[in-house]
């Protein structure tokens, strides 16, 4: 579900970090993963100062602009809580990213190493530290889940999202072609190249609406910010009413199901 770690003792208190899609354009998937962690007794910490973790300037070439940003999210997780982020991308680069950023800055190296090992994409924390075990209080359905490149290939968390849902007895998990692969958002990737975003994103919906799910899944909101943006465009063309491809944050998902 994630490569080996030291095992984590289960926490009274966390630090939350929405990320900007989650608060622009998804906040009732934040609100429902703080939810979710508060349902577990977890007491959530929200520094209201957050902003962006820097990425998009990071991987757009510019890390004097990313390291302002980064900067003053290094400052607003003073105490020794788990940072629990909803997306494996702006995990990934609070994790992995700080510490080179601030290869120079000797203080704020230190500062970005100690944050790097506080950092949990969601769903890992949620498996691996909490060891959530939902009870489903749902009617049968099926979904598929997509994962983003970062929760797979950088925070090796793919699996964790995948064992949520099959937790839940009476959700089945369809198995799409091409799993691994993008969905073509990347950040301002989808921006800068956009034909070939496109083209990415047209066979991945066309990947999740083969499967016959009722609706896809994902602990990322960029990913899910994309493949339903573009499934709606097609239902538009379409002329259809109703949305072909329904989707979620996986947290929304899982609060959903396991309502008291």
């Amino acid at each position: 579900m994630s490569s080996p770690k030291p095992e984590t003792p289960r926490p009274s208190d966390v630090y939350f970090f929405a990320t900007c899609v989650v608060d622009q354009f998804f906040p009732g998937a934040g609100m429902d993963a703080i939810t979710l962690l508060e349902r577990e007794g977890i007491r959530v910490h929200f520094p209201e100062e957050q902003t962006c973790c820097g990425q998009p300037a990071y991987t757009s070439g510019f890390p004097d602009e990313a390291r302002k940003v980064a900067a003053l999210q290094l400052t607003l997780f003073p105490n020794d809580w788990p940072v629990v982020v909803p997306s494996g991308s702006c995990a990934g680069m609070m994790k992995h990213h700080y510490p080179t950023l601030f290869a120079g800055d000797p203080v704020r190296k230190a500062q970005a190493e100690a944050l790097s090992g506080r950092v949990y994409e969601f769903t890992d924390f949620l498996v691996n530290v909490l060891n959530f075990k939902p009870e489903d209080s749902g009617s049968d359905c099926t979904v598929v889940l997509h994962t983003s490149c970062s929760a797979r290939r950088e925070m090796g968390v793919h699996l964790t999202g995948r064992k949520l849902l099959g937790d839940l007895g009476k959700v089945t998990v369809a198995q799409q072609d091409h799993e691994s692969e993008c969905c073509g958002f990347g950040g301002t990737f989808s921006v800068k190249q956009p034909e070939i975003s496109g083209a990415m994103v047209e066979d991945k919906v066309k990947a999740l609406k083969a499967t016959g799910a009722e609706r896809v899944v994902s602990a990322d909101c960029g990913c899910l910010m994309n493949i339903l943006g573009h499934a709606a465009w097609k239902d538009k063309q379409e002329g259809r009413a109703t949305p072909s491809l329904p989707g979620e944050h996986i947290a929304t998902f899982l609060l959903r199901r396991t309502a008291k």
